[in-house]
């Protein structure tokens, strides 16, 4: 009997030994390939990179995973003890395995077996750790032998805390959330310490699958979870009963970011992203964790984009009505509607479909949004779409047919399915619409502050959606008469004056390459003998050109390339008409140099860039300022030294504003005046009137806009800058600067004021007379010829030697 007992005991001892050697051998054979639990202790989480506006809104978040990393010590306790109860409430009792866990696991799975479930791992935290960080998500037993190794070896080199840390930062939690900081936000709008006991059970239920417990698809089914998750907590005694009692009874609850704490501006956010990751890389933008703070005015942007959108809106209304969206049956009209694309439009615009057409009005069924199936009732009167009978250019039926239109029939169809949007105001009915289309005409709009190159609203289009180039940035256009102002500025440096008379009269270049070229003005007129400023005010062509032929292109090429408006200037002629590519922005931080007294500056989107550490890495106001710490002895503040390089003087920079104002008072701007408040630009229409432009400033904002097709072609015989983007400037600005008071522009030294006769350049005291600014030793005479005694004698004159006599013609 004692044999048999040795032999069995020995057989068994042989039998553990073999098993043992056998785990062992497997143990080994395995972790020859894993990796090393030194990538938890040098871990960096994947954090998004979030953009704010100026005033601190959110403006875009870029990441390859959506997450806000949070330190252990910062979670709230109640917040981690619901994801222990719910996943592993051994958690820190366990060797980073718990084999109970395993058991209770391998019975489900041989109960399920040949089911299409998904096999139950009873994983652990730290296993979840290992398998998210260093294993990869693929189901097999080898992966989860790898896993209960890696897992124990993480229990024996990581405290729980940080094993804790790990998995709540990591954990995907659905909606685009990973980690429980994130998924707060996304959810609930709440920090983590603002998070309810109902509401953290529900994030505590949504590690095993997120996507089935998806409140928005299955709310049922959400509820059910978040509601065992509470009955975990109170048997954990992570809550009381009361605290139990209620969070059942709370309902489940989403809250979105309100609006008024998201700006939305698409094309200078995705203008961000590329300046960071050029600058930075695309690792450190999706996963770096930066946070920047940009320029962006959120108000200036929003009246930026209603002005912007309402010229495009005018433009296109002035060229008649294009047709319906779709056409088609009373019958299919509903299922139409619910099947029509969304639309790049703005969100007061709806779908509707036609159901009635009387004499003078269009009874309409409006699309529900969010209930595509769903129509509401209202109407469109006659009288709020006669514009698609007002069309520049005759519309020709398929036949080519002149359309005559005198009605809604003329124009719209039953069963049509259309764009429209409401009336608004105080006594229009609630159900009162009018009629919409997308524009088909773009174009850009910039606004930077001068002083610093801020860019503060950008515009690149009609809608993001639609088309993500930024033409405010990406459209290289020729601007026009915008572009004479370097051509003045060059002559002011070599010898003219705003009162030097030059011929506005017809003349053939003949070009370097032996063809001849005859110049002409707007509207073919020629005025004679005219002072310089009348050249700027009233853009005369062939004013500008004889200027520019007189100083020759070099200097009219050295003041376009040291402004920016082109790296190189070609020098012929047509260049001093605006013959010559550049972009929006471009041109609009030139003409920002022009009122900032002529210093250099640059654009700039981005004012300060932190790591996920909060060092900041960039600054656009790099100035040093070695007393800003604290005040001087005297308690003044200290001062700060200018390192922006001096373009041209400030007297010829003011010269320029002054002759650019008077665009605006007198000129070819004129329909900005009304706004009675300092402000100066110039228009420019390009050849065939392929693009309309103006850009122009106030003593404190420079502003630029362009309007044209992607596709040049012309905007039709009257679409010029001072149709289309003066309008677009005067709308803006009369927003922009409400409410504040008029600032003139700023008089540098070496500038004198004399009043002279706008029309020969001569000094006068005239009815009609107008203040010239000269530069000092510059101004006319006060009698013989160079002044002008109709009406009020030369009394306005100043004694210094005449430079713009009729003898100096140009």
């Amino acid at each position: 009997m004692f044999k048999w007992l040795l032999r069995i005991f020995i057989a068994g001892a042989v039998a553990a030994l073999l098993f043992v050697l056998v785990i062992a051998g497997i143990i080994f054979y395995y972790q020859r390939g894993l990796p090393g639990t030194e990538t938890l202790s040098n871990y960096q989480p994947q954090v998004m990179t979030r953009i704010h506006a100026g005033d601190g809104r959110l403006l875009a978040e870029f990441a390859a995973e959506r997450r806000v990393f949070v330190p252990i010590n910062a979670i709230p306790k109640r917040v981690a003890w619901a994801f222990i109860a719910t996943e592993d409430k051994d958690f820190f009792t366990h060797h980073g395995v718990d084999p109970r866990g395993m058991m209770r696991a391998a019975l489900t799975n041989l109960m399920n077996f040949g089911s299409n479930r998904r096999p139950e791992g009873g994983s652990t935290i730290t296993q979840q750790v290992a398998k998210n960080f260093l294993l990869g998500n693929e189901i097999s037993f080898t992966r989860k032998f790898k896993e209960l190794i890696l897992a124990v070896r993480i229990d024996r080199t990581m405290t729980k805390e940080h094993i804790l840390e790990l998995y709540l930062n990591e954990i995907y939690l659905g909606g685009g959330s990973y980690g429980i900081a994130a998924a707060a936000t996304n959810y609930f709008d709440k920090s983590l310490d603002q998070l309810t006991v109902a509401e953290t059970a529900f994030l505590a239920a949504l590690p095993k699958a997120p996507n089935n417990y998806n409140p928005l698809l299955y709310p049922d089914r959400a509820l059910e979870r978040r509601n065992w998750v509470i009955s975990r907590m109170r048997q954990q005694n992570i809550i009381s009963d009361e605290e139990a009692e209620q969070a059942l009874a709370s309902p489940l609850t989403l809250h979105s970011k309100p609006t008024t704490e998201v700006i939305t501006a698409d094309y200078f956010a995705e203008a961000v992203r590329r300046e960071l990751a050029s600058r930075y890389g695309e690792n450190a933008l999706y996963k770096g964790g930066l946070a920047v703070r940009t320029s962006l005015d959120p108000r200036l942007q929003r009246i930026a984009e209603r002005s912007f959108r309402n010229g495009l809106l005018a433009y296109d209304m002035r060229h008649g009505y294009r047709g319906p969206i779709s056409r088609g049956s009373i019958a299919s009209l509903v299922k139409r509607l619910a099947e029509t694309t969304p639309l790049p439009m703005p969100s007061s615009w709806s779908l509707a479909g036609v159901t009635r057409i009387t004499s003078d009005t269009v009874e309409i069924a409006l699309r529900v949004p969010g209930r595509p199936n769903q129509t509401t009732p209202a109407k469109i009167a006659w009288n709020d779409m006669l514009w698609v009978q007002s069309g520049e250019e005759e519309q020709l039926d398929t036949k080519g047919k002149v359309i005559k239109i005198q009605k809604p029939g003329d124009v719209l169809q039953v069963g049509d399915v259309i764009l429209v949007e409401p009336m608004g105001g105080k006594t229009t009915p609630a159900d009162a619409y009018q009629l919409r289309q997308i524009p088909t005409i773009s174009g850009g709009f910039v606004a930077l502050d001068p002083h610093t190159g801020r860019v503060l609203a950008m515009v690149g289009g009609w809608d993001y959606n639609q088309s993500q180039f930024n033409r405010a940035t990406q459209a290289i256009r020729q601007p026009g008469s915008a572009f004479k102002p370097f051509v003045y500025m060059a002559a002011l440096d070599s010898g003219m004056t705003p009162s030097t008379i030059v011929l506005d009269t017809p003349f053939v270049v003949e070009q370097e390459d032996g063809t001849k070229w005859n110049p002409a003005n707007f509207g073919e007129k020629f005025l004679g003998p005219m002072p310089l400023r009348m050249g700027i005010e009233e853009s005369r062509n062939l004013m500008t050109v004889r200027i520019a032929q007189s100083i020759g292109m070099d200097k009219v090429g050295d003041y376009a390339e040291k402004f920016g408006v082109v790296d190189r200037l070609p020098h012929y002629l047509a260049s001093s008409i605006g013959a010559v590519d550049t972009n929006l922005m471009r041109m609009t931080t030139a003409f920002a140099m022009i009122v900032n007294g002529g210093k250099k500056i640059r654009p700039s989107l981005i004012d300060r860039v932190q790591d996920h550490d909060g060092r900041t890495i960039f600054k656009h106001d790099n100035r040093p300022c070695p007393g800003c710490s604290e005040l001087s002895s005297s308690g003044q503040p200290p001062q700060i030294p200018d390192p922006r390089v001096q373009v041209v003087s400030p007297a010829t920079a003011f010269q320029m504003v002054s002759l650019l104002e008077s665009v605006v008072t007198r000129g070819t701007g004129a329909v900005i005046g009304g706004l009675r408040r300092p402000l100066a630009g110039k228009t420019g229409t390009t050849n065939d009137n392929t693009d309309a432009w103006f850009v122009g400033f106030s003593p404190d904002l420079a502003v630029g806009v362009y309007l044209g097709f992607d596709k040049p072609e012309s905007l039709g015989e009257k679409e010029t800058g001072s149709r289309n983007g003066a309008i677009v400037f005067r709308d803006f600005m009369a927003e922009a600067l409400a409410g504040t008071p008029p600032i003139p522009f700023r008089t540098p030294p070496g500038i004198k004021m004399v009043k002279i006769n706008p029309n020969t350049g001569k000094a006068s005291n005239a009815a009609g007379s107008i203040w010239e600014a000269y530069k000092t030793g510059t101004t006319p005479g006060s009698g013989g010829e160079g002044s002008d005694t109709g009406g009020g004698g030369g009394g306005g004159g100043e004694n210094d030697n005449d430079s713009s006599s009729v003898d100096g013609q140009y």
